[in-house]
């Protein structure tokens, strides 16, 4: 099925070494959200982010290539790239550090005048907490495109308080907190500005709310699990993209939020039984 959406992930790309294989594969939330969006069916997905020079970036770049994303605006530049080390756990995921976005960090993303007549080409732009690119959003919401952001499960009240009222649709990660807690969260965060919020809860599946209702998402067999690395990622990127083309055609509202919730958590399932985040893994000394 093909969604009449194009999206944009801007920010952060790594390499997920798990180091029990000497085995890694391309990530990053919004590398990741790039490439779930081509697989759901968004008619064009881009990404929009600084690589390294060594060889775990060209492996991310050659990766991204083969799955057919757009990386016309990414800039490469000599230095180390983001590498983060994980090992796999009961079939979970459990990270054991990280160089915190190697050159990236060093050499945030500035959008200029040209990178934003190609960021109104988008119906969506997303990013996140690890991505380095909060300054640059008053920018996006400026031009009205339409922002999503994942908070992860380690965003301050603060962080949420100033970064919260730029984003249209954000997400985090929720999977210790009692349901009544997530609720109040969710109502938080929506009360600083987004018109939707959803946590996700693991193998409890997702809570959302729009300012007005919550809506529960209960998370979908696993047919064959082999790695929960991209589970979080797919369902926001699987929602947006259905949602976003719903918005466009007029048809957003609590039934098109269900429907798309449904969706995304088959097509998280899904995931659920691919090695890496996306797979394309690669043995490294």
């Amino acid at each position: 099925m093909t969604y009449h959406v194009n999206v944009l992930g801007f920010g952060d790309n790594v390499v997920d070494k798990y180091e029990h294989l000497k085995t890694m594969y391309p990530g990053g939330n919004t590398v990741n959200f790039a490439v779930y969006a081509k697989m759901f069916g968004a008619q064009r997905a881009a990404y929009m982010g600084i690589f390294g020079d060594d060889k775990e970036a060209e492996h991310v770049i050659t990766s991204m290539q083969e799955e057919d994303i757009e990386l016309i605006k990414c800039r490469q530049v000599v230095g180390e790239n983001g590498c983060a080390r994980a090992t796999v756990i009961d079939n979970d995921r459990v990270f054991l550090g990280s160089n915190e976005g190697g050159i990236r960090g060093e050499m945030l993303f500035a959008l200029d005048r040209f990178d934003m007549e190609y960021v109104k080409q988008f119906d969506l732009v997303h990013s996140g907490n690890y991505c380095f690119t909060e300054r640059q959003l008053p920018k996006i919401k400026k031009a009205g495109v339409p922002i999503s952001f994942d908070f992860s499960d380690d965003s301050t009240k603060e962080y949420y308080e100033q970064i919260a009222p730029m984003v249209d649709y954000a997400f985090m990660s929720c999977s210790e907190m009692s349901e009544a807690d997530v609720k109040e969260h969710l109502k938080m965060v929506v009360g600083l500005g987004p018109k939707f919020a959803c946590a996700s809860r693991g193998a409890d599946g997702c809570i959302a709310y729009d300012g007005k209702e919550f809506y529960h998402q209960s998370a979908k067999p696993v047919e064959n699990i082999v790695d929960t690395m991209g589970a979080g990622d797919s369902l926001l990127t699987s929602f947006l993209v259905g949602y976003v083309e719903k918005v466009k055609d007029g048809k957003a509202g609590p039934d098109a939020i269900r429907e798309c919730l449904d969706k995304a958590a088959g097509f998280a399932s899904k995931i659920c039984g691919v090695a890496g985040a996306w797979g394309h893994g690669k043995i490294y000394e």
